[in-house]
């Protein structure tokens, strides 16, 4: 396997091996749920949300949809957003202004999400 691929190996791994520690019951770990969002192939608005210039109408990008279901999940399942793919300077002072430091998620919507305890965000390094 290519050497940029084993990050997101080595994830995915771990993401099984806590599955199966829950499934026969060891060490009380969860299993875990996970999406994968490549924020340099899509745009900030594909990706934050953004509002409709005609409409004026709130539209959620991944991310906005994926903290949002991960948050109001009711699963003891680990929940995982992972960004794969290098961090770029604007995609992450972007979400450096929508994620603050009390684990909300603050979309121009004016939407307030609260980050779950079970919720993680991984950041490829």
């Amino acid at each position: 396997e290519p050497l940029f691929r084993s990050k997101t190996s080595a994830f995915k791994i771990l993401a099984e091996s806590l599955g199966e520690l829950n499934e026969c019951q060891m060490m009380d770990e969860c299993k875990v749920d996970y999406r994968i969002i490549n924020p340099k192939a899509i745009t900030m608005g594909e990706l934050y949300g953004c509002f409709d210039p005609v409409s004026h109408e709130w539209t959620d990008g991944v991310l906005a949809k994926t903290f949002r279901d991960f948050a109001k999940s009711s699963s003891p399942n680990r929940k995982w957003i992972v960004f794969d793919g290098p961090v770029d300077t604007l995609w992450i002072e972007n979400m450096n202004t929508v994620l603050d430091d009390s684990k909300k998620l603050c979309l121009m919507s004016g939407e307030i999400i609260q980050m779950s305890p079970k919720q993680t965000m991984i950041f490829e390094p």
